[in-house]
C-alpha cells in the first residue's frame, strides 16, 4: 500500500484506491500517518480531533474509528498489506514503512536535493519533491486549527523547499521564467519575505527595475498593515543594493547581499559631543490607506541622487487636510532601514493661525540638540550654527522631514549639504523656489479616490457598519469628496456616536448649507473651516476677494477669461492671482487655462463671499453672467446662423465677450464651457436673474442638438421655462414650451413632449402667429414619427413646410421638406419623397445650411435603401457622415452610422456593418442614449440569425 497526506488523505493498493470511511476516520488515519511509528495517547488524539472539546463519548468513538480502519487497511490483522494499526498502552499507533507515506518521502527528497551542487539538477529534484503536494495537509479532513497543530513544521518545510528551488533556478538563470510563478506565490503568501526577495531578484535580473522596487514597497506595506512590522534585514539590504543598482552578479538570494560598510570616518564631522541617533518622527499614521502611486513616486524620487552629490529632496504640496504629513510619515516608516543614523522632524507651523511660523534658527537649534551637540560647542552666530548643523549631518544616512513649511525661504537653511541625507518637505505652498534652486522633485497630492475613501472609512468604522447603511455610507463619501481630513472628521463623529447611525451625519453632508458645519470640531486641528482659514490667512486682500468670488463661479471649473470677468481685473493680473491661489493649494489648474476647486473648498469660499459688500458681489455676478451669456450667444449664432436671434441687453461695462472667429472656435468654446454654463444657468435663477437664465437655455440649444446632450437639453429648458414664468413674458413662455417639448421628444419622453408642444401650438394659433406655429409643427412631426405614427408626422411636417414657405424662410422650409421626404419614404411613396428631398437638398446648399444638407443626404440614403439601391444608400450615408463630422454633429453621426451599417448588412457585408454599428454604439453611450445603444447591440447579436429588413424611424430631422 501507498499512503498520501499531502492533500486529501488517500490510500491505494496495487493502484486501486482503498475506501477510508467518514471524515473523522480519515482525519484519525492522517494524524497517525504523520506521526507513524510514534504512539499517540488517546487523550491527545481526542483533543486533536474534537478541537480540545472532546465529547463524553469521544474515547468510544475513537475505538470504533480504529476498528473500522483496521478492517479496511489490515483485514488479516497481520500487516501483510504494509501497515498495522495498533492500540497500545492507552494510545494509537501506525506501524508502517515511512517511505510508503508521501510526507516522509518529501522530507527525504528535500534533504537529498540540498546536497546537489548543480543548481539545475537541484532545482529539478526540489520540483519533483514539491510535486508530491496536492493541497494543504489533510485537505478535506482537518480543520484549519488542527492543520496548524499537526502540520506547521511540514508546511514550513514545503515553503523552505519552494524558496530553495527558486534560489536554484535563479542561479540557473531562469529569472524571466520565474516572474509569473513568484508573483502568484507572493500573492498566496503575502508575508513571506523570502519569496518577495526572490520576486525582486527575478524582476531585477529581467531588467524590470521599477517593478522590483515596487515589489519591495508592496511587501513593506503588507507587513506594516498586517503585522505592524518592517521588512527584515536581509530583504532590506537587497532593496538598498537595488536602489544603488549594485546587486552583485552572483547573488540569487537575499541572504547573499553583503552588508554595506558604514560611511567612512573621514566623511564624518569632528565630534562635538556624544553622538546620538535621533528618532524624532511622530507616531505612524494609524488609518493610512491607499496612496500606492504617491509612495512609489516618493521612493523613485528619493532613490538615488544625481551623481551621488545632490541631496535628494521631495516637496509634497496640496491643500490643507489632503494628507501631506501622513504620506511623508508613511513613507518614512516604510523606509526606516535606509536611515540608520536617525530621523529629524520639525513642524514649521507655516499655516497655523495659533502661532507664528517657526524661525529657521529655532529649528536649527532644535536639530543641533537632537544631534547631541554640546551646548558649549554651539556658536552664537546663526550662520555658524547652520554650518555646524551641516557638518554634523555630513556622511550620515539620515532623513529630515520639514512639515508644514510656509515658503522656500523658511526651508533653505534647514537643508543638509551631504548627499547621504534625504529631505521631505510638506507645504500648502508649491515651493517653486525649492524646485528651481535646489533641484527638489514636486509631488502634488490630490484627494483620495472612491475606493481609497471607502477603505479609510472601513478601517475606522468597520466593514460591517458600512454594509448595514450602504446609502448613508455612499452619501458620507460623496459629501467628503475624498478629502482625508473630512473623512477623518466624519468617521470620528460616527465612531463616537454609534447609536445615531451614519444616516444623520450623511444628511448633514448632503445639504450644502450644513456640510461645512458637519465637518467642524472643537479641536481646530480637526476642523475643516479652521484648516482652510489658515491657508486664506496668507492671502492678500485682493487674492482673498477673488478666492471668495470663485466660490460662486468655479463649478465645475473656470477659464481665465471668465475669472477675469468675475474679478473685474485684466487677464494678466487675474492669472497672477490664480497662480497665488494655486501656490496655496486653494485652486488647481487641472488642465491648461482652467482652474477648479474642491467642493468643500468652494463651499468655504462661498461662505467668505457672503462677507463681501453686497454691491461688490452683485457687480461680480453681473460681469460673469454678461461675459458667459454674450459669448455663448455669439457661439450659438455661429453654429446656427439662420436661427432668428433673441434680443440681449448690452454687455456690462468693462466686459468683453470672448472672441470667436469661426464655427470651429465656437464649438470648441461651448464644449469647454458646457458644464459651467449649465451650472451658471441654474445659479442665475437662484440669483433672481430669470431673463438671463431663459436666454442661456436658448443659447445652448444648438450645442445640445449637435452633440446629442439630450438630458442636459431637457434640464436646461425646464429651467428656462421656470425662468420665463418668473418673468411673466408670454412669448418667452411659449418658446420655452416648444423647445422643452422638443427636448422631451428627443429624449424619448413623448407624453411630456406632446403636452408642452400642444400647449405651444394652441398659444401660437390663438395669437395668429405662423412663426410660432411652424417650428411647433416640426417638433410634433418628430414626436409622432418616433412613436411610429408616420401619417400624423407627415401632416405636421407638411403644415410646417407650408407655413415656412409663406414666411419666406427657405432655410426652415428645407428642414420641413426633408422631414416630409423622410415620412413619405416611410409610407412607401418613394417618388414623392425623392421630389421633396431633392428640393430640400437644393435649398440647403443654396443657403449654405450644412446641418440640413447633412440631414437630407441621410434621408436620401434611407430612400435608396428602401428602394433596394444599396450602393447609392451607402454613398449618400458616407456624404452625410463627412458633413456631420465636419460640423461636430455627433448626434446625427450616430444615427447615420447605424443606418450605414444596415445598408452594409443588407448586401451581406457583415464586417463593415459591425464596424459601423460599433462606432454608433460608442456615440450613443457618450450621449446617454441607452435604449438606442441596447437596441443596436441586440441587432448585432441577431445579425447572422435573420436578414435585416428595415431601420428605426429615429432621426428624421
Amino acid at each position: 500500500m501507498q499512503f498520501r497526506v499531502l492533500g486529501r488523505v488517500e490510500a491505494d493498493h496495487d493502484g486501486e484506491p482503498v475506501p477510508l470511511g467518514r471524515r473523522r476516520e480519515r482525519c484519525l488515519f492522517g494524524v497517525l500517518l504523520l506521526d507513524a511509528g510514534t504512539p499517540i495517547p488517546a487523550e491527545r488524539m481526542a483533543a486533536l480531533l474534537w478541537d480540545d472539546q472532546p465529547t463524553a463519548t469521544a474515547r468510544a468513538a475513537l475505538n470504533t474509528h480504529m476498528s473500522r480502519l483496521r478492517n479496511r487497511l489490515d483485514p488479516h490483522h497481520d500487516g501483510s498489506l504494509g501497515i498495522r494499526l495498533v492500540s497500545r498502552n492507552g494510545g494509537y499507533l501506525a506501524e508502517v514503512d515511512p517511505q510508503r507515506i508521501d510526507a516522509a518521502r518529501f522530507r527525504t527528497m528535500v534533504e537529498r536535493a540540498r546536497t546537489v551542487a548543480d543548481p539545475v539538477e537541484r532545482a529539478a529534484r526540489l520540483r519533483e519533491a514539491l510535486a508530491l503536494w496536492r493541497g494543504p495537509i489533510l485537505a478535506d479532513e482537518a480543520t484549519p486549527r488542527l492543520r496548524e497543530r499537526i502540520g506547521a513544521e511540514l508546511t514550513e518545510l514545503r515553503m523552505t523547499a519552494t524558496e530553495l528551488m527558486v534560489d536554484a533556478e535563479l542561479a540557473g538563470g531562469r529569472h524571466q521564467d520565474l516572474v509569473g510563478e513568484l508573483a502568484a506565490l507572493t500573492a498566496e503568501h503575502p508575508y513571506r519575505e523570502g519569496l518577495a526577495a526572490q520576486l525582486m531578484l527575478a524582476l531585477y535580473r529581467s531588467d524590470r527595475y521599477a517593478e522590483a522596487l515596487a515589489a519591495y514597497q508592496g511587501l513593506s506595506e503588507r507587513l506594516a498593515e498586517g503585522l505592524g512590522v518592517a521588512p527584515g534585514a536581509q530583504v532590506s539590504k537587497l532593496y538598498t543594493a537595488m536602489l544603488r543598482r549594485d546587486v552583485p552578479p552572483g547573488v540569487h538570494s537575499a541572504s547573499q547581499i553583503p552588508r554595506r560598510p558604514p560611511a567612512r570616518e573621514t566623511d564624518r564631522a569632528p565630534s562635538t559631543g556624544p553622538e546620538r541617533v535621533p528618532r524624532q518622527l511622530p507616531a505612524a499614521p494609524p488609518w493610512f490607506t491607499g496612496r500606492a502611486d504617491e509612495l512609489s513616486t516618493l521612493s523613485k524620487a528619493l532613490a538615488s541622487p544625481t551623481g551621488g552629490e545632490t541631496v535628494p529632496i521631495v516637496a509634497i504640496g496640496g491643500s490643507g487636510g489632503v494628507g501631506k504629513t501622513w504620506l511623508a510619515l508613511r513613507w518614512a516608516y516604510q523606509n526606516l532601514h535606509r536611515f540608520p543614523d536617525g530621523q529629524l522632524f520639525v513642524n514649521l507651523h507655516g499655516f497655523d493661525p495659533s502661532m507664528q511660523p517657526t524661525p529657521p534658527a529655532t529649528a536649527i537649534r532644535g536639530f543641533l540638540d537632537a544631534l547631541g551637540a554640546a551646548p558649549s560647542t554651539i556658536p552664537a552666530d546663526p550662520d555658524a550654527q547652520i554650518g555646524l548643523y551641516r557638518s554634523l549631518m555630513a556622511g550620515r544616512r539620515m532623513l529630515i522631514v520639514l512639515d508644514n513649511a510656509r515658503d522656500t525661504t523658511q526651508v533653505t537653511d534647514l537643508l543638509p549639504g551631504s548627499a547621504t541625507c534625504t529631505v521631505i518637505v510638506s507645504s500648502r505652498d508649491r515651493l517653486t523656489g525649492l524646485v528651481s534652486r535646489h533641484g527638489a522633485d514636486c509631488l502634488s497630492l490630490d484627494v483620495l479616490g472612491e475606493a481609497e475613501s471607502w477603505d479609510l472609512l472601513a478601517r475606522r468604522l468597520g466593514v460591517q457598519r458600512l454594509a448595514e447603511e450602504p446609502d448613508a455610507a455612499a452619501a458620507l463619501l460623496a459629501g467628503c469628496g475624498g478629502l482625508p481630513l473630512a473623512l477623518g472628521i466624519a468617521a470620528a463623529r460616527a465612531a463616537t456616536q454609534p447609536a445615531s447611525g451614519l444616516a444623520a451625519i450623511a444628511e448633514e453632508l448632503r445639504d450644502t448649507t450644513t456640510r461645512l458645519s458637519a465637518l467642524d470640531e472643537d479641536d481646530v486641528q480637526a476642523s475643516l473651516r479652521a484648516v482652510l482659514s489658515w491657508s486664506c490667512a496668507a492671502l492678500t486682500e485682493r487674492q482673498a476677494e477673488v478666492f471668495a468670488l470663485l466660490g460662486f463661479a468655479a463649478d465645475p471649473d473656470i477659464s481665465l477669461p471668465a475669472a477675469a470677468a468675475l474679478a473685474g481685473l485684466p487677464a494678466a493680473e487675474t492669472i497672477g492671482v490664480l497662480r497665488a491661489l494655486e501656490r496655496r493649494s486653494l485652486v488647481q489648474q487641472h488642465t491648461t487655462g482652467r482652474w477648479r476647486m474642491h467642493d468643500l473648498v468652494r463651499l468655504y469660499a462661498a461662505e467668505q463671499a457672503q462677507v463681501l459688500p453686497a454691491d461688490r458681489r452683485s457687480a461680480a455676478i453681473s460681469r460673469l453672467v454678461s461675459f458667459c451669456l454674450h459669448t455663448a450667444f455669439a457661439a450659438g449664432q455661429l453654429l446656427d446662423p439662420h436661427r432668428p436671434p433673441i434680443a440681449l441687453a448690452d454687455p456690462v461695462a468693462g466686459v468683453d465677450p470672448h472672441p470667436l472667429p469661426d464655427e470651429a472656435a465656437a464649438l470648441a468654446w461651448l464644449d469647454a464651457e458646457h458644464g459651467c454654463l449649465l451650472a451658471l444657468q441654474q445659479r442665475a435663477g437662484a440669483w433672481g436673474r430669470h431673463r438671463e437664465a431663459w436666454q442661456l437655455a436658448w443659447t445652448l440649444d444648438p450645442l445640445h442638438g449637435r452633440r446629442g446632450h439630450l438630458h442636459d437639453n431637457v434640464a436646461s429648458w425646464q429651467a428656462g421655462l421656470a425662468a420665463a414664468q418668473h418673468v411673466g413674458d408670454l412669448d418667452m413662455q411659449t418658446l420655452a414650451h416648444r423647445r422643452l417639448g422638443n427636448a422631451f421628444v428627443r429624449a424619448d419622453r413623448f407624453g411630456d413632449g406632446t403636452d408642452h408642444l400642444g400647449h405651444a401650438l394652441e398659444v401660437a394659433e390663438q395669437a395668429g402667429d405662423p412663426a410660432g406655429q411652424a417650428p411647433t409643427h416640426l417638433a410634433l412631426a418628430l414626436a409622432f414619427g418616433q412613436q411610429g405614427n408616420d401619417e400624423r408626422a407627415l401632416e405636421h411636417a407638411s403644415q410646417a413646410g407650408r407655413l415656412y414657405r409663406g414666411l419666406d424662410n427657405p432655410v426652415r422650409e428645407a428642414i420641413a421638406l426633408n422631414m416630409v421626404g423622410w415620412y413619405l419614404t416611410r409610407l412607401g411613396r418613394h417618388d414623392e419623397a425623392r421630389t421633396n428631398l431633392r428640393s430640400a437638398l437644393a435649398l440647403s446648399r443654396r443657403h449654405s445650411f450644412r446641418d440640413t444638407e447633412a440631414d437630407t443626404l441621410d434621408s436620401l440614403g434611407y430612400l435608396a435603401y428602401r428602394a433596394g439601391q444599396h450602393a447609392d444608400a451607402g454613398e449618400h450615408y458616407e456624404q452625410a457622415l463627412t458633413l456631420y463630422r465636419d460640423l461636430g454633429n455627433s448626434y446625427g453621426e450616430a444615427d447615420t452610422l447605424e443606418r450605414l451599417g444596415t445598408a452594409h448588412a443588407a448586401v451581406g457585408d457583415h464586417a463593415r456593418a459591425r464596424g459601423s454599428w460599433r462606432s454608433a454604439i460608442e456615440l450613443y453611450e457618450a450621449q446617454r442614449r441607452a435604449s438606442d445603444a441596447g437596441r443596436l447591440r441586440q441587432r448585432m447579436r441577431d445579425l447572422d440569425a435573420a436578414p435585416v429588413t428595415d431601420v428605426p424611424a429615429s432621426g428624421a430631422a
